[in-house]
């Protein structure tokens, strides 16, 4: 056969994406998302977390935050999954039954972690240290002022890297089918990785790509528009008019009679 028809009767084939939609519409994509948001939340706290300790002073909040950041970050994702997701499975038997999803979000937002620690803590390095002092000289504690004054002002000048940590987040949500899934928690990848084994088609897994494009392609345009938008600041607003001078009746020797 043609190479080029080979390749459209393998990957668009119509009556199959129309097969596979309702069940990536009303399962996959829920799950997907549920991952990927739950996994930016929990790393976020976890994140800011292992950044306040990577800039502590004390050498044993520094050293551990250090090591994690660098074990998850040079670990695959795929290896983390599966040490948490197998490694744990016992004892998530024991506590939430036969659902993977628990051990899967952890192992995203472990993974995550260790990214948006390293975004927040250079986001809080980059505020200036005359806002730590200014803010101590007015009686804040370095506690307070870290938290009232430098992380906020840090975590803004880092929000487009956080959008695309969670754009990083959906697409590695399709990594948990490794831990097993049941009908009802597959998400995105997997079913159209079921749909492409049972006709032999790969029509669906296109299909599961271009619902990740829909979300990501978005959120990256967000993130742009965002980053844009902090660099830049609110567009100043138009000087108010000022009032019309109260008028002078002179005289005719050019005097105010007043």
């Amino acid at each position: 056969m043609d190479p080029l028809s080979t390749l459209w009767e393998t990957f668009f084939d119509w009556e199959s994406m129309r097969e596979a939609l309702p069940e990536m519409l009303t399962v996959g994509l829920p799950n997907t998302l549920t991952l990927a948001v739950s996994a930016a939340l929990l790393g976020s706290v976890l994140g800011m977390l292992l950044a306040v300790a990577g800039i502590s002073r004390t050498r044993w909040l520094r050293w551990p935050a250090r090591i994690y950041t660098d074990v998850f970050r040079g670990l695959p994702a795929a290896a983390t999954i599966l040490l948490i997701g197998v490694g744990l499975a016992p004892l998530g038997m024991q506590v939430w039954g036969p659902n993977p999803y628990p051990l899967g979000v952890l192992a995203l937002s472990l993974i995550a972690a260790a990214y948006l620690g390293e975004i927040f803590r250079a986001g809080i390095l980059s505020v200036e240290a005359a806002q730590l002092e200014g803010a101590r000289a007015l009686g804040f504690s370095w506690g307070e002022a870290m938290r009232l004054v430098i992380i906020p002002q840090g975590v803004r000048r880092v929000l487009p890297a956080w959008v695309n940590q969670l754009i990083s987040l959906i697409k590695d949500s399709s990594l948990v089918y490794f831990l097993g899934l049941l009908a009802s928690q597959r998400e995105l990848f997997r079913i159209g990785q079921d749909y492409a084994a049972n006709t032999g088609n790969q029509s669906a897994l296109l299909l599961a790509g271009l619902f990740y494009l829909l979300l990501t392609v978005p959120l990256t345009h967000a993130v742009n528009w965002l980053d844009r938008r902090l660099r830049q600041g609110r567009p100043a607003a138009p000087p108010e008019p000022e009032p019309d001078a109260e008028p002078v009746d002179l005289t005719p020797s050019g005097k105010d009679p007043r």
